[in-house]
This record gives structure tokens, C-alpha cells and sequence, in this order.
């Protein structure tokens, strides 16, 4: 054999192992590919139905913030009536009413003094200060503090 023969056969082996090598890197890309397929597949299958339930829910939760919007927009004017009302009762009773309670405080008083039993000694006839027939207050009777003498 000659040397171009020996090189011939040298280079055929090497495409031979070559084209065993890409072949064997091609079947496990198309093993990898399938397999990601397969995965990508099921992924869709359930990511699908997911997706129309969050969907779903996300119409679902607009929904109840619009309820809960037009809710609080009625509690506020609500809140806004009621203390205008309570502006206007105020207003509009809380000066007469204190009014006719000190009305009626000053006519129990004085009802109440009416009724109280009448001590005649202790009412008199009054002459510019003095009291006439009657006994004077214990300030002016001078019998409240007695001085004693030291020792």
C-alpha cells in the first residue's frame, strides 16, 4: 500500500467517526426537541385554563372595587347629610333648649323656696339694712370667733 492509499483510508475513518458523532448529537437534539414539544404542550394545556381564571377573577374584583366605589360614595354623602342635620338641630333647638332649662331650673328654684316652710323669726320687716323682728346673719351677730386672751 502506498502512502496516498493509507491516507485515503486515515481520512475515511475519520468521516466515518464524524458523521457518527453528528449523528448521534442529532438524535439527542431531536430527543431534547421532542421532549420540550411535549413540555410546552402540556404547559399550554394547563396554562390556558389558568389564564381564563384569573381573567375571571380579575372582572370579578372590578366589579365588587366599582360596588365598593359607589358604596363609600354613599356613606360619604350619608355622613355629610348627617352632620348638616346635626348642624341644623343644634342650630336650631340648642339655643332655645338651653333656654328652657334655665327656665325651668330658675321656676323649680323658686318653687322650691315658696314651698320650703316660712320661719317667721327668720323673716323680718328690712330697714336699710337692718332687720326688724328678726335675728341678724351669724357675720353680724358677732358671736362666730371669740378672742381669747393669751395665757
Amino acid at each position: 500500500m502506498s502512502g496516498g492509499e493509507v491516507a485515503g483510508i486515515l481520512v475515511a475513518v475519520f468521516w466515518a467517526i464524524l458523521v457518527s458523532f453528528i449523528a448521534l448529537a442529532l438524535v439527542r437534539l431531536a430527543q431534547t426537541l421532542r421532549a420540550a414539544t411535549k413540555l410546552v404542550a402540556e404547559v399550554t394545556e394547563q396554562a390556558v385554563p389558568l389564564l381564563a381564571d384569573a381573567s375571571a377573577t380579575v372582572r370579578s374584583a372590578h366589579t365588587q372595587l366599582a360596588r365598593v366605589d359607589s358604596i363609600t360614595a354613599d356613606v360619604q354623602e350619608v355622613t355629610a347629610n348627617a352632620s348638616a342635620l346635626s348642624s341644623t338641630v343644634s342650630t336650631a333647638f340648642g339655643g332655645p333648649l338651653v333656654k328652657v332649662a334655665a327656665f325651668g331650673y330658675g321656676v323649680r328654684r323658686a318653687m322650691g323656696r315658696r314651698s320650703a316652710p316660712a320661719d317667721p323669726a327668720a323673716q323680718g320687716t328690712v330697714f336699710i339694712g337692718k332687720t326688724a323682728g328678726g335675728k341678724l346673719p351669724s357675720a353680724r351677730r358677732g358671736g362666730g370667733r371669740r378672742i381669747r386672751g393669751k395665757g
